[in-house]
C-alpha cells in the first residue's frame, strides 16, 4: 500500500498566510461530482451512445467540456463531439436542484477573507454554469475573481491561474492553487504557485499524489488551523 503520510503533513513553506487562494469549484468546494457523471451518462444516451463507466467520467473532471469529451472520443468526428457537447449542456441545466458546498466550505472561505487572502475561482465549468451555481449557494461575494475555461485555456495549461495573478497582483511563491484533480495541481505547477490537492472529489488519492503536490489533504478545514505565521514580505519589483 502507498505511504501518503509525508504529504497530508503540512509542509514549511505552507505555514505562512498565502496572499491568494485558488479554488478549484466541482468537487473540490462543491460536492457536485456525482451530477456531472449523471449528466454526462444523459447526454451519451440522448445521442444513442452506450454509458461509460462512471470512472472514466470521473477521470475527465476538471478539463473544459470541449477537450473533456476529446479526451474521452479521440476518434470521433467533430459532429459527434458537438452533439455530446450540447446535449450535456441541456441535462446539466435540466437539474434545477441547487448544487451543494462540502459541509466545511464556507465556513473556511469566511474563515480565509477574515485573515486578508484573496479568494479566487479557476474551474473548467462554463461561465453560465458557474455563474449559476455561485448565486446558488451565495458564495459570489467571498471571491476577487474567477475564471472559466470558456474564457481562456483549458486546464492544466496554467493561463487560466496566470490570469488570476494578473488580476490580483500576487506572485506565484504567494498563492495556493487548491483542487481534487491532478489537473488542477499540474496547473498550479505550470503556474509556479504552491499545487494542494484535496482527496474528496473526481481523481482518486494516488492520482493526486502522481502531480506532486505540495501538500495533500483530506478536509477543506486543513487549509486554515489558526496556526499560520504572517507572510514575509515579498520581493515585488519596484513600481
Amino acid at each position: 500500500m502507498t505511504d501518503f503520510s509525508d504529504l497530508l503533513i503540512r509542509p514549511n513553506h505552507l505555514r505562512t498566510i498565502p496572499r491568494l487562494v485558488v479554488f478549484d469549484w466541482d468537487g473540490t468546494l462543491a460536492d457536485s461530482t456525482g451530477r456531472i457523471v449523471t449528466a454526462f451518462q444523459q447526454a451519451l444516451a440522448s445521442v444513442d451512445h452506450p454509458p461509460l463507466p462512471d470512472e472514466s467520467i470521473r477521470g475527465i473532471i476538471g478539463l473544459s467540456l470541449a477537450n473533456a469529451i476529446a479526451e474521452l472520443f479521440p476518434d470521433e468526428k467533430d459532429d459527434f463531439r458537438e452533439a455530446l457537447a450540447q446535449a450535456y449542456h441541456r441535462c446539466y441545466f435540466a437539474n434545477e436542484e441547487p448544487v451543494a458546498l462540502y459541509p466545511e466550505a464556507e465556513t473556511l472561505l469566511k474563515a480565509l477573507g477574515e485573515t486578508g487572502c484573496m479568494l479566487a475561482v479557476a474551474t473548467g465549468k462554463s461561465r453560465r454554469g458557474l455563474d449559476r451555481a455561485l448565486a446558488q449557494t451565495g458564495t459570489a461575494d467571498y471571491f476577487h475573481h474567477t475564471l472559466t475555461a470558456e474564457e481562456t485555456r483549458s486546464k492544466p495549461h496554467p493561463a487560466m491561474l496566470e490570469g488570476i495573478l494578473d488580476y490580483t497582483g500576487s506572485l506565484p511563491n504567494e498563492t495556493w492553487m487548491v483542487g481534487d484533480t491532478d489537473f488542477d495541481l499540474l496547473m498550479g505547477r505550470n503556474a509556479g504557485t504552491h499545487a494542494i490537492g484535496i482527496t474528496h472529489g473526481a481523481h482518486p488519492r494516488e492520482r493526486l499524489a502522481a502531480a506532486r503536490p505540495d501538500w495533500l489533504i483530506e478536509r477543506l478545514a486543513q487549509l486554515h488551523d489558526g496556526e499560520w505565521r504572517p507572510a514575509e514580505p515579498s520581493k515585488r519589483p519596484a513600481v
